[in-house]
């Protein structure tokens, strides 16, 4: 019997890419894709599949917010597929799960594919179950905040590591990522981003705008309790009314 697979990625780009990849495998019958969390959480309720290929990172509802979504029992085999988060990488590790880290080639496919085929085959649906558990219970106790992120720009992919990021403004569904004289699209919504920049570095201080503390020279005050945010390369933001308390936080980070 074939065996039933489903894609859940955010990327157009990504989800074409699996899908040739597994129009090409006799052995697969692809029954669905789908561009986030909350469509993969009913279409694994609705079709059943015995195996998914499931992006971490998602906004309203990342990879890991799909598998807590679901009973036990309805949870599929899974291969995760990643652009950056280092720490998932080593609790997939850890826990025996296999994972794509884009950009990945046909070879690493093949392998991650038929590893988890190999699986469904040997493996009891508790055996997996209980993997997955697992590495639910780790990722709950550690902070998932990203090192680098995974940009595609002008047909690449470009590697930016977090610290190397002065500020990020909201650009409809992307953020623009300013990073010394250079700057970066990418298709993420600011809450994602917010939810994966560690807090203890980045302060969101508007609905738009989110800034790197270490690049913060001075804070002005303007009217209406809003400040102006100065960075060291020159650059003016406005921390709105809004989120005055980030200001104690500022403080309290570098007092």
């Amino acid at each position: 019997m074939k065996t039933r697979t489903l894609i859940a990625d955010d990327e157009p780009l990504a989800r074409e890419r699996l899908r040739k990849l597994l129009s090409a495998e006799p052995q697969i019958d692809l029954i669905g894709e789908c561009s986030n969390g909350r469509e993969a959480v009913e279409a694994i309720r609705k079709e059943s599949p015995d195996l998914v290929f499931l992006d971490v990172q998602m906004p309203e509802l990342d990879g890991f917010g799909v598998l807590q979504e679901l009973e036990k029992s309805e949870r599929p085999a899974v291969i995760f597929v990643t652009a950056h988060d280092k720490f998932a990488l080593r609790a997939f590790e850890v826990h025996a799960l296999d994972y794509l880290l884009k950009p990945f080639d046909r070879e690493r496919f093949q392998t991650a594919l038929h590893r988890a085929l190999e699986h469904l085959q040997k493996h009891t649906a508790r055996e997996l179950n209980d993997r997955l558990s697992a590495l639910l219970a780790d990722v709950r106790q550690e902070p998932k905040y990203t090192e680098r992120l995974a940009i595609k720009s002008s047909g690449k992919v470009v590697f930016l590591k977090a610290s190397e990021i002065d500020w990020v403004e909201a650009a409809d569904n992307y953020v623009n990522l300013h990073a010394g004289a250079e700057s970066y699209l990418h298709r993420e919504t600011m809450s994602a981003l917010e939810e994966i920049l560690d807090p203890a570095r980045f302060l969101r201080i508007s609905r738009s705008t989110i800034v790197n503390i270490d690049c913060v020279k001075e804070l002005q005050p303007l009217f209406h309790g809003e400040y102006s945010v100065i960075l060291k390369n020159g650059a003016r933001l406005t921390l709105s009314r809004g989120y005055r308390d980030k200001i104690q936080q500022f403080l309290g980070k570098n007092g």
